[in-house]
């Protein structure tokens, strides 16, 4: 999912800094083992060679579990509230990375392509309440369309865990065509 994104920021900044290769190997498998995603869609997405959505879903369905180029996720549930969506999406997160009370993570909310700003934001407020309520503290976010899948409706959220190192990494300069910060 998005946390692609979370490790070539942070392995970039690395490299920018002077870091060799052997570093960023190491830093890149830290920084996974410090990341977990979870996507959910509304709509398939259609791929252009194939010219139709890559699965089925009716209107009062939802994919838990997509992959960022338009798979089938691991389950089709009933559409659900937003609250509801978010408290899956974090426990399957809170389950592979165990989070700790006091812990400082990067919470990231990104859209597949289809979905509005203000639903992401929305998905944004509820991941961030879920953390509090878990006694984890959201020290940086990142909110938009970043890795897409085309026109998927839907969304992932990613938490990573920060300490100084990944803090200062995710803090760097940089100037792509989607992240700017720092320059």
């Amino acid at each position: 999912m998005a946390g692609t994104l979370v490790v070539e920021k942070m392995l970039g900044a690395a490299a920018e800094n002077g870091a060799d290769l052997a570093f960023c190997k190491a830093l890149g498998e830290r920084i996974n083992q410090s990341t977990a995603s979870m996507g959910v869609a509304l709509t398939s997405c259609t791929v252009p060679a194939l010219g139709k959505p890559t699965f089925h879903l009716d209107d009062n369905q939802i994919e838990m579990g997509v992959g960022i180029h338009g798979e089938h996720g691991r389950e089709t549930l009933a559409l659900m509230s937003a609250t509801d969506i978010v408290e899956r999406l974090l426990t399957t997160i809170n389950d592979d990375l165990q989070l700790k009370q006091g812990q400082s993570v990067l919470l990231h909310v990104n859209g597949f392509g289809a979905t509005p700003l203000m639903e992401l934001y929305l998905i944004y407020d509820l991941a961030n309440q879920y953390l509090q309520q878990h006694g984890v503290s959201v020290a940086r976010s990142l909110v938009g369309n970043y890795t897409t899948s085309l026109d998927m409706a839907g969304c992932s959220v990613t938490v990573t865990i920060l300490d100084d190192e990944l803090l200062g990494l995710w803090d760097a300069p940089v100037h792509t065509a989607s992240l700017r910060w720092g320059c």
